[in-house]
């Protein structure tokens, strides 16, 4: 009997070390795989609020796209102009600040779809025009014909 719980009592340490590898390896994993991806999204957010001045456009939390007014650095408060409402956030509720390139393209993108609808417009009048003259001109040699084989028939 002996000889059984000793053998038994040989094979506990290995299982001991392969539950301590298993426990480390779950360790790294959720380090690398959860802490330290939120870490570096956490750096980058911070770094956006740094660059943050008087003047940017930003989309907050809620939704609301407005204009920076105003930077409290002390209390760590803004002042947003959504259409002439100025609102006070925290600067924690900016969740994305629209640089100036995109909204200039934006601006850029929708003067031209306007233009282009506009024009499109204008020019519907000339294609109705055209196919009124083509449906005349189908139907005149359609009446030739008619008048041709009636010609031919007598």
């Amino acid at each position: 009997m002996n000889t059984l719980f000793l053998a038994a009592n040989g094979g506990a340490a290995g299982n001991n070390m392969m539950m301590i590898l298993l426990f480390v390896i779950l360790i790294g994993f959720t380090y690398f795989g959860m802490i330290r991806p939120q870490k570096k999204q956490q750096q980058k957010r911070m770094q956006m609020m740094d660059q943050l001045k008087k003047g940017d456009k930003v989309i907050l939390v809620d939704g609301l796209h407005a204009k920076v007014d105003s930077i409290n650095n002390k209390d760590k408060t803004i002042v947003v102009d959504a259409d002439g409402i100025y609102l006070t956030f925290s600067r924690m509720a900016v969740r994305q600040i629209i640089p100036a390139a995109e909204t200039t393209t934006e601006e850029a993108t929708a003067e031209k779809a306007a233009e282009e609808k506009q024009a499109s417009e204008e020019a519907k009048p000339a294609v109705e025009e055209k196919a009124d003259a083509a449906k005349e001109t189908a139907e005149k040699a359609k009446a030739e014909k008619t008048q041709d084989s009636d010609s031919a028939t007598k």
